[in-house]
């Protein structure tokens, strides 16, 4: 079979990067946005950037490569209006916050905010509903996202795991001078209530022994003033036994692992994220929330996590956290027992050939009937509608 290529548009969690290493039947290039932020640090060199956040140009790049592709793929909602406003086929993969506060919802609200984030008219609503539906496939990349996804769309959705890098991630890689002179736990994640960040530095107050924990200075979401307040408090208020550090770059990232002695990862969801895993992966112990209640599927085995605690009560955690530091014996069951588990779930060969399967079939049952130009300037205008009507707002967000 000759190599069909794949737009990857919009790379959050590095999902798509780890997929191009790893398929074989499909060449995919990736594009991302020049966002601002952290993300841009730690993604690998292996995605070009668009050269603007202004969508207008960022649908006259798309519009002058798309024919050189079968389809695209898209995890956010600026990568999935860019495909939606050039006439791209494409596949919707929901991997974090972007489905639990959809913008075709109004006043969306997230559980740890007191204030529902700023909400889009009904006309932009509706047209973002519209991207949704036109989606040939619409999946998510853990159990409680897809029991999400099903509230808004019954057909044609997915659900599959992310997969762990591992031509990156490895006990083998060479450490950091990360300069610690005592036990030293890093905490990658990103600053913010819906980590279990509070959690985490309550839990760490509880705590009789000694240690350090290197927390990387990366908040998660910064939408409302309100959000931007409680995390600088997180970051302010933090136990003494908290150090701020910049933020790794990518290929850093499982070297900054190997550095230390455990890794601490989020205590909210109780389903875990791509961090743990990568972790683990580097066999390092990791302490991370897992629901008892949420279960994993192997092949044809489904399993609960062995990842502790099971509860994010912060006197567990803390207890937890001192029996990491003192036996060296618990720490080593733990990392075969959490190597073993992600090894089986996270696999991005199986991984990987489960979106070959489904590329496969989102082609076969693309819509055969190309778009016209006037078809797409009408989206485009609508989409310019929407978006309030107001010259000034309409130029300085599009043009």
């Amino acid at each position: 079979m000759s190599s069909k290529k794949i737009l990857a548009i919009g790379d959050v969690a590095n999902t798509f990067s780890v997929l191009k290493k790893f398929t074989k039947n499909y060449e995919i290039d990736l594009i991302n946005f020049p966002w601002d932020t952290a993300n841009r640090s730690t993604e690998l060199d292996n995605a070009e950037f668009f050269n603007s956040l202004k969508v207008k140009e960022q649908v006259d790049k798309i519009n002058s490569i798309k024919h050189n592709y079968e389809l695209a793929i898209v995890n956010t909602w600026s990568g999935a209006l860019v495909a939606y406003l050039c006439g791209l086929d494409y596949i919707l993969f929901f991997v974090g916050a972007a489905l639990r506060v959809p913008l075709f919802k109004k006043n969306p609200k997230l559980e740890y905010l007191k204030n529902p984030l700023p909400t889009l008219n009904v006309f932009e609503r509706k047209f973002y509903k519209k991207i949704l539906d036109n989606a040939i496939f619409c999946g998510a990349n853990a159990n409680d996202l897809f029991i999400e996804l099903q509230k808004y769309r019954k057909k044609d959705i997915f659900e599959i795991g992310i997969p762990v890098d591992t031509q990156l991630f490895s006990a083998h890689v060479k450490p950091l001078d990360l300069k610690k002179n005592k036990f030293t736990f890093l905490s990658a994640q990103r600053i913010g209530l819906a980590k279990g960040i509070d959690i985490i530095w309550k839990a760490i107050e509880m705590t009789k022994t000694d240690f350090e924990v290197l927390q990387v200075d990366w908040f998660l979401g910064q939408r409302t003033d309100e959000e931007r307040e409680i995390n600088e408090k997180l970051k302010t208020n933090r136990p003494k036994k908290v150090k701020i550090i910049p933020v790794f770059k990518r290929e850093d990232i499982p070297r900054a692992f190997v550095s230390v002695d455990a890794v601490i990862g989020q205590m909210k969801n109780g389903l875990g994220a791509t961090i743990e895993r990568e972790a683990a992966y580097c066999r390092i112990p990791v302490l991370q929330y897992a629901d008892p209640k949420i279960k994993f599927k192997a092949g044809d085995k489904i399993s609960n996590s062995p990842f502790l605690p099971h509860s994010n009560n912060p006197e567990v955690i803390a207890e937890l956290i001192d029996k990491i530091v003192t036996s060296k014996e618990f720490r080593e069951n733990l990392v075969d027992q959490e190597f073993n588990f992600v090894k089986a779930v996270a696999d991005p060969i199986v991984i990987s050939a489960q979106w070959e399967k489904l590329f496969s079939n989102a082609i076969k049952i693309k819509q055969k009937c190309k778009r016209s130009k006037f078809q797409l300037k009408i989206r485009l205008y609508y989409f310019l509608f929407a978006n309030k009507l107001y010259f000034r707002k309409i130029k300085n967000r599009f043009f």
